[in-house]
């Protein structure tokens, strides 16, 4: 059976293209993708770490309240201060409670017991949910070697290789 290599990109819906685009370059670093007038009429595409996402404008986006994507973000601290500084309210469930739960945890956001990863949630200008998540432990491969991930490295692009199509 052939393997999955990779997730190429995700799609979100969305009702403000400028507005969309605008946010993501400002919340989440996110870089526009120029991929010629036709696609770019068609869809807006921005590369956010080291995956892409593509959004597609329709004039009443459907949101599902628990569906949502993930980011790993390099430096917790600095990605909660960015948040509080932009004025992006942030919460471990999900929803957008700021203030401590009953047993006095923070709402905003959460720590898995079992691997110390940080996550919490925002929304983007049209409700779409993304859990920002931190492993300070680091990564590893199935052998216990850190393993190093690629992001926004300069240059770098998807094109299509030559001999690409003798595989299909």
């Amino acid at each position: 059976m052939p393997k999955v290599t990779m997730i190429h990109h995700v799609n979100v819906a969305i009702s403000d293209r400028q507005r969309t685009r605008e946010w993501y370059e400002k919340v989440l670093g996110a870089e526009f993708l120029d991929r010629g007038a036709a696609r770019n009429e068609r869809q807006l595409q921005l590369r956010i770490g080291s995956g892409e996402m593509h959004f597609t404008e329709t004039p009443e986006p459907m949101r599902v309240p628990a569906v949502h994507f993930a980011v790993e973000v390099d430096n917790w601290e600095a990605t909660l201060a960015h948040l509080d500084a932009l004025g992006v309210p942030y919460s471990h469930g999900g929803a957008r409670r700021t203030e401590p739960t009953s047993d006095g945890e923070d709402a905003r956001y959460g720590q898995r017991e079992d691997t110390e990863q940080y996550y919490t949630y925002i929304h983007d200008p049209d409700g779409n949910m993304i859990e920002l998540v931190y492993h300070p432990l680091g990564l590893e491969d199935a052998t216990g070697n850190p393993v190093q991930v690629g992001h926004n490295a300069p240059g770098l692009r998807w094109r299509q290789l030559p001999d690409a199509m003798s595989n299909v």
